[in-house]
């Protein structure tokens, strides 16, 4: 309601603006008036057209539709505006000002037909200009909305090429606890069955809130800590005020799949995994995935940029949904092990999302195995 009103104060200032430069012109031809009242003839005429081909165009407009009426609709309402605001806004000049068309048309002046043309010219002109400008309005809001779906398209098909990479991976690990270790592949298969269960009964969203992603995040690796077993040990810290942040789905998992994969699993002790979520001095949101693994393999065209699946598709999601503000930074840290960081900006969370935030029941700080969180 704000904006709306915001509008029609913009466009009646454009109008009055365009009263200025009428009367100008009026001065030019009756010059015996003045400028200040040509000004004050303008004002009312120009109002009462303006009034009525702005408020009735709503009533015109189909829905769904912004900016102008189409076809025929559009020149209806522009004829009667343009005869409402000469008669009324006449009226009205020689109430309060005396003179003016009106005044000229009751002496029978000649000049009073040329008030007429000179109003229905600079209305139809006027309509022209606003109907020029809505219909550029609409136009790009007709963009927006495309660029916004295929934005929102490309997201969707990022992640149904994600789910199956980690689906694959578990698939074939319970293979091979299904031979060795019955007992284990069987709480690995009921971890698998509540991943699943949480993550097919959600939306296919965009975006959720960031607790949404620590909690399935949690899901994924209390699965793998049934077959790594006290080799992996993790904390999952995300303080409250940022829980309700909006960030693409499945964002984090392919980090820590990352983590594990190759930061962890070659190292015979195992090591821990440490995800946490922090705002930063620009008002960005920075999350970090730290693993104290045998850190990044010397190839630099691999490790160094992160051009595996998993991380080149986090590095396409944040693209798509942040442009150039969404990053995506490997680093080796002094004490081993790596840092995947993820920065991207702070936008606020619809009313839906912050429904399902409610929902989530992921404390701030989760740990799986007691442990000291890495450095």
């Amino acid at each position: 309601m704000n904006h709306d009103w915001r509008d029609l104060g913009r466009h009646y200032l454009q109008v009055l603006a365009f009263c200025l430069a009428i009367a100008a012109f009026t001065t030019l031809i009756w010059p015996e008036d003045g400028y200040w009242m040509q000004l004050a003839y303008s004002v009312c005429i120009g109002t009462f057209i303006w009034l009525p081909i702005e408020l009735g165009r709503f009533a015109f407009l189909a829905p769904g539709e912004t900016g102008w009426p189409k076809g025929w609709r559009g020149a209806v309402l522009t004829l009667v505006g343009i005869a409402i605001g000469f008669f009324v806004g006449s009226l009205l000049s020689y109430a309060l000002f005396g003179g003016g068309p009106l005044q000229g048309f009751m002496e029978g002046r000649r000049n009073s037909y040329v008030s007429i043309v000179i109003t229905v010219t600079a209305g139809i002109i006027g309509s022209y200009f606003f109907h020029a400008r809505g219909q550029r309005a609409a136009l790009d809001a007709r963009l927006n909305a495309v660029e916004r779906d295929a934005a929102e398209a490309k997201l969707k098909l990022l992640e149904t090429q994600l789910e199956p990479h980690m689906l694959f991976n578990t698939l074939a690990n319970l293979r091979v606890l299904i031979a060795t270790d019955p007992p284990r592949a069987v709480a690995m298969l009921d971890r698998l069955n509540s991943y699943l269960r949480v993550t097919l009964s959600g939306s296919r969203a965009t975006s959720h809130p960031l607790a949404a992603e620590f909690d399935r995040l949690a899901d994924y690796l209390e699965l793998m800590s049934v077959r790594m077993g006290e080799r992996l040990r993790y904390t999952l810290d995300l303080p409250d005020e940022l829980r309700d942040t909006p960030v693409p789905p499945l964002l984090l998992q392919p980090l820590v799949e990352n983590a594990i994969r190759h930061g962890l699993e070659p190292k015979v002790e195992g090591g821990e995994i440490l995800v946490r979520a922090r705002r930063v001095a620009d008002g960005a949101l920075r999350i970090e995935v730290r693993d104290t693994g045998v850190g990044m393999q010397p190839d630099p065209m691999r490790h160094q940029e992160g051009s595996g699946f998993g991380l080149s598709q986090v590095r396409e999601r944040l693209a798509t949904a942040h442009g150039d503000r969404g990053t995506l930074r490997m680093t080796t840290l002094p004490e081993g092990g790596t840092c995947a960081s993820v920065q991207l900006p702070i936008a606020v969370a619809s009313p839906a999302e912050d429904s399902a935030a409610a929902s989530v029941a992921a404390p701030p700080i989760l740990q799986g195995n007691t442990h000291a969180p890495p450095p």
